[in-house]
């Protein structure tokens, strides 16, 4: 196996700014970007057409291109449909920027896609998705759900039910292997048609979890600890480590996206660490040793 695809790195990752996190990318020797794009100065409002036009000119001159963008607006993500209009809305404004910017992906979560095909959430959740994928799809263009708070073959009925692929995935194996215990590998065979966009991220399960103790869901609250805090994954159920150094199976997870003929980018995301920017540069390190 020789992997082929280009390396990308979440500038907000190396915790700096944009355009000092965009340098820095450049420097770890990344091909490619991704950028949050849900408030402050990369939020779609903040941007003029000339911004956006100086933004698109800059990264290109660093020899840089977006792999995507985060469109992620937190909550819950579409199962509360009372706001689920304003949520669309920003969405589509998001997608609008990423494909003036040049990139086809807006990556986000949805929030927990339940078990019960008939419940209320279920169909919320589905009802907004079919307006994002429609209007995705009028674009040619994606909005890619991020893996981990359902196991993989759930997340496959849901795209099934949507109609077309303008909703499809970001797969991240960590947070398979974190949350769910989903084998990331099998994961990708299950989902082959939807994966659009990929995050290299590690990590190691520390004990099982309900999935919404980490991921928000409406109707459900993480237990709280005798400080009357909500309890973090991170530590406690589960560990986010550099690359290489967790219980994703690189060899069997880049081997299944090579069976699938995915042919996007494989982009760091760095959530945790003291030295964000060294476990970056050798994130970037490690899998370029699978170029051969």
């Amino acid at each position: 196996m020789v992997m082929n695809n280009k390396i990308g790195v979440i500038v907000d990752s190396f915790r700096v700014g944009v355009r000092e996190g965009l340098q820095r990318a450049k420097m770890v020797g990344a091909d490619g970007v991704q950028i949050y794009a849900v408030s402050g100065e990369m939020d779609p409002a903040n941007l003029s057409a000339a911004q956006r036009k100086e933004l698109k000119e800059y990264i290109a001159s660093l020899g840089l291109e977006i792999s995507a963008l985060v469109g992620d607006l937190g909550g819950y993500g579409f199962q509360d449909k009372s706001v689920n209009a304003e949520k669309i809305e920003k969405s589509k404004r998001i997608l609008d920027l990423a494909v003036e910017l040049g990139t086809s992906v807006v990556t986000t979560h949805i929030g927990i896609v339940p078990e019960d095909r008939n419940s209320e959430i279920y169909q919320n959740m589905h009802d907004a998705c079919e307006e994002l994928a429609s209007y995705a799809t009028s674009m040619n263009a994606y909005f890619a759900i991020e893996t981990g708070p359902e196991p993989s073959a759930r997340l496959k009925e849901f795209l099934d039910g949507l109609g077309s692929k303008g909703v499809s995935v970001n797969f991240d194996p960590a947070n398979m292997v974190m949350v769910t215990g989903d084998d990331p590998a099998q994961g990708v065979y299950n989902l082959k048609d939807y994966i659009v966009h990929t995050h290299a991220k590690d990590g190691i399960r520390l004990r099982e979890v309900p999935a919404h103790y980490i991921y928000e869901s409406l109707g459900y609250d993480a237990p709280v600890n005798e400080h009357n805090t909500f309890v973090p994954g991170e530590g406690q159920y589960f560990r986010e480590v550099p690359l290489g150094e967790g219980s994703v199976n690189w060899t069997e997870y880049l081997k299944a996206l090579e069976d699938i003929g995915y042919a996007g980018y494989l982009t760091i995301e760095r959530e945790v660490g003291e030295d964000p920017e060294a476990d970056i540069s050798k994130a970037v390190q490690f899998l370029k040793q699978f170029r051969g």
